[in-house]
Order: structure tokens, then sequence, then C-alpha cells
């Protein structure tokens, strides 16, 4: 970082579907908070004048017709070009006043991700049901990866240009937020958090997450990509537990052939057998499938360091795609009261 102010060009991408009755606002909002940013809203096959809506307001307006949340960022991110991309749900939910803070953090201290923690400030802002299947499903990654995370489905998150460009982007629904936050754990890119007020939806705008649906596609996604990522812990787990189950089918056998040297029961003995092959089978397939998850871990991480560093210092109006937002200097005197606040975990790496 050099002493005076740096100057990045920041897009804003608001994915949307039939999100007429609020994306106005929320152009307005990311205008005013970010003004020399070009707002970019893909519209995902709506059935309303979303599209005409963020026209009229001023934003950049693209179709993706693959559906999808997950199919829109991955459009979003292979068309536009900046230095710090801002992206954000179109439904008023957030706070666009915070966004200043998320770039300030991303760049300040050459993160590649900041994630939006979601601190509701009105009582039917988060549904009871919402906060348990978050907090459920981000401490169960961050178990697994070994970090510590706080709100790993937020939809409100700044990423550095080499994020973007070197992130695959293979998820097409809901379920992008998790692959995101993996992604970056995976590769041991260095995160952070900020909170943020989060409010309720908007009289007229109607929710896309569907609890049941969208949870168990979250939690599918987790078993996919921890298999993918941590083979030897998920296969070793399946091996695990299936080495625990024939001893326990077993015991009996064993102490009825220690009393009468007979083994009278062969469909269970047979069964546990092979429940111990399948468990050896198991713990092999984990151990060649890391050495595998290794070599593309190398590849992903080539690609990502072929990427320029997480925010290139610009000169005001420089560059095509995205304005030019100036970060303050580190010893510059903050007038924002509302400074970032780092969650715990904050400016974490992941595991490698």
């Amino acid at each position: 970082m050099t002493d005076g102010p740096t100057f990045v060009r920041v897009a804003v991408l608001v994915p949307c579907r039939n999100e007429a009755p609020t994306v106005a606002q929320v152009i307005r909002d990311f205008r005013a908070a970010l003004p020399g940013a070009t707002i970019y809203v893909f519209d995902n096959r709506s059935t309303d004048d979303t599209a005409a809506v963020a026209r009229a307001a001023g934003a950049v307006v693209k179709r993706e017709e693959h559906p999808g949340k997950g199919a829109t960022v991955r459009r979003m991110f292979a068309d536009v070009e900046a230095d710090a991309y801002v992206l954000v749900d179109g439904d008023g939910t957030y706070a666009a006043d915070r966004a200043p803070a998320l770039i300030e953090r991303l760049v300040r201290e050459d993160l590649d991700m900041v994630t939006a923690v979601r601190n509701a400030v009105e009582r039917g802002a988060y549904r009871l049901g919402h906060r348990f299947g978050n907090a459920f499903l981000t401490g169960l990654v961050a178990r697994l990866f070994g970090v510590r995370l706080s709100d790993m489905l937020s939809g409100y998150r700044v990423f550095s240009r080499r994020f973007v460009k070197s992130y695959p982007a293979l998820a097409t629904g809901f379920e992008i937020e998790t692959e995101l936050t993996i992604h970056a754990l995976a590769l041991g890119l260095p995160i952070g958090e900020v909170s943020t007020p989060y409010r309720e939806r908007p009289a007229g705008s109607t929710s896309k997450l569907h609890a049941v649906k969208d949870g168990i596609r979250i939690l599918w996604t987790i078993s996919a990509l921890t298999r993918r990522e941590r083979p030897v812990a998920f296969f070793g787990t399946l091996g695990s537990a299936a080495i625990v189950a024939a001893l326990i089918l077993a015991y009996p056998l064993f102490v009825t052939y220690l009393e009468t040297g007979l083994v009278p029961r062969f469909p269970t003995a047979i069964l546990c057998t092979g429940l111990v092959l399948l468990g050896g089978a198991s713990y092999a397939s984990g151990i060649v499938l890391s050495a595998v998850t290794r070599s593309a871990l190398e590849v992903r991480r080539l690609a990502y360091l072929q990427q320029p560093g997480p925010c290139r210092v610009e000169a005001p109006g420089e560059g095509a795609d995205g304005g030019a937002f100036r970060v303050p200097s580190a010893d510059a005197k903050r007038e924002d009261p509302a400074a970032p606040l780092a969650a715990e975990g904050s400016g974490s790496r992941g595991a490698d």
C-alpha cells in the first residue's frame, strides 16, 4: 500500500429475479454510497419489470438466461472488469452505506474476500429457522476447515479481482455462497468480515429462498465440496463408520464362537466381512483422491497467482469498466464513525 490515498475501480454486481419493487432503491443507495462505482444488474429471467426499472435507475442491465443465482454470478464474474467487486442481493435488505467499509478493509489489508456479517435490526429480517440453519451450516464448514466463520450464507460480499477471475463458479443456485466460502478456504486465501445491519424485505418483495429445499441443496454442496477438498477426512469418516458397524455386528458372533466353537449366523458374518472390506476400500480411496486433490489445488492456486494483486492502484478516471473509489490512507482520520467492525475470525486465511 502507498502512503497516500488509493484509487480502485469498483463494480457493484446485483443479481436479480423479479425484484422490481426493490431494485431501484438498491441502485440509488449504492450510487450514494459509492458515487464512482458502476452498478450492474443481471436480470435472471425475471417476469416483471426488473430490467426496465433498473435501467431507468441508471444501472447497466444484462440478462442471464441460465436459471439460478449461481449461474448469474458466474456470468457476472466473467463479463465485468474492475479492481474490487461488490456482490449484493437486489432485495433491499443489506445496508449500502457499509460498502465503503468493506472495500477499505479489502484494500488496506490486501484481502481477497470480505463478507458482510448480518446483524438483524428488524424483528422479521432474520427468521429463526434461517438463523439456525445458517449457524449450523456455517459451524459445520468452520469445523471441517479449521477456521472461524460468522456468516457463510451472507449475500453481501466484496472481492478482489484476483479472486473473481480465478474462481471457477460451478454452483447454479443459492449454494453459490457456500461455494465462494469453501473456495477461499481451500486455497488459503486471506479473508475478512465486517458487521452490517440486515433489514426486513420491503413490502411487495418476496423471497426466492426455500428454507428446506435450498437448505438440503446447501448441505449437499457442503458434502460434495468436502469430498472434493478433504477426501481423506470424508472417506476416512465413511470407512470408520463401516468398520465400527462391522465390529458391533461381529461382537455377538465372536462371543458365540468362543462359547461353542460355532458361527451360527453366516449371513451376518459375511456382512461384517463386507463392511470391513468396504471400510478399507474407503480409506484407500481417500488416500488416492488426496493426491488428485492436491494436484488440482496446485492448478487452481497457480491460476489464482496469475492474476494481478488484490487491488491495483489507479488514478481517478483510469481504466475501463468500473468507477474509481478513493480509499483513504491508513493514517488519515476517519470521518465516518461507522468504521469496519472486524468480526471474529476476520482477516484469517483458510486451512491449506
